[in-house]
This record gives C-alpha cells, structure tokens and sequence, in this order.
C-alpha cells in the first residue's frame, strides 16, 4: 500500500512544466526534485512528502517526450500520478524510469488538493480517506509493475546482463 497527500494540477500538465527545459543542463538527476512542477505549484517541491500522489486531468506529460519529468516527479518522493489521462509518451517513459501512474477519470474529477489517499499499486484501487470512498484504478499491466518494481527499464536490463 502507497499512503499519501494528494496534489492536484489539472489538465494537460507538459513535460515542460513538470521539469522546465531551463534545468535541464543540470546532470545529477537529483537536483530536478527540488524544481518540479515549481512554476505551476512553487510550494510543491519543498512540500511534497514521501508517498504522496500527484492526481491530475487530461493528457498528463503532454508535450515533449523528455525522460526526466517521470524522474524528476520519482525522485521528489512522490509514490503515484493518479490522472484522467497521460500522454503516450509519458505513459511509457514513467514506467521505464520506475514511476508508477494509474488512469482512473473518476479520482481525477474527484479527489480534493489534500486529500488523503491509499493506493493499492497490485489492484488499482484507490482510497479517499477524506471523502470515506473509494475508485478502481485501471490495474498496472504486470510486465509494467515489474520494471517499477526494478528501478525501471535501464536498471531491469542491468541485472539480466550482470545478474546483479
């Protein structure tokens, strides 16, 4: 079980904004955490705990397919995106980073800025534990769970091939 604080942004949320191209030149993929989502939300970085959701709109990561926004999100703390939608991109590129996203439009429209949440990542479903309900999550394909599970695609290869 993943428990945390819901964050809310709203539809079609770039990659841009997620991680601005301006700190992009920084090379320690640590450093992105502390700018994340910044020029949507300027308290979030600062603020996010460990385990706590991002839960947004339409079309989540549209935009450029930049790798580091799935990353820079990981790296701040964030145990799951919870959104209506993603972008294809995205979509892919955050399970390759070991992100973990679910698609459930019924606790995007939902859930409140601060609401606090349980998510089961094995079956999807997510509690409310403000609003005493709950939303099925369309489940995480298993080949998708299981890059999540291994740091995401790079570091699953790196074990086949070293075995470490």
């Amino acid at each position: 079980m993943i428990s945390g604080t819901a964050w809310v942004f709203g539809d079609h949320i770039s990659s841009d904004a997620i991680i601005p191209a301006r700190y992009l030149h920084q090379r320690d993929p640590h450093s992105w955490s502390k700018v994340v989502l910044g020029d949507l939300r300027p308290e979030f970085a600062g603020q996010v705990g460990f385990g706590d959701f991002i839960v947004a709109g339409r079309n989540f990561g549209c935009g450029s397919s930049r790798e580091q926004a799935p990353l820079a999100i990981k790296n701040a703390g964030v145990g799951a995106v919870i959104a209506h939608s993603f972008s294809r991109m995205f979509f892919r590129n955050a399970f390759n980073m070991g992100l973990l996203i679910f698609t459930c439009p019924e606790a995007a429209a939902r859930v409140h800025d601060g609401d606090r949440l349980r998510l089961d990542p094995y079956s999807g479903l997510i509690e409310d534990r403000d609003q005493e309900t709950s939303f099925q999550a369309q489940p995480v394909d298993p080949y998708l769970a299981d890059l999540v599970s291994q740091g995401g695609l790079i570091k699953k290869i790196r074990k086949q091939l070293t075995g470490r």
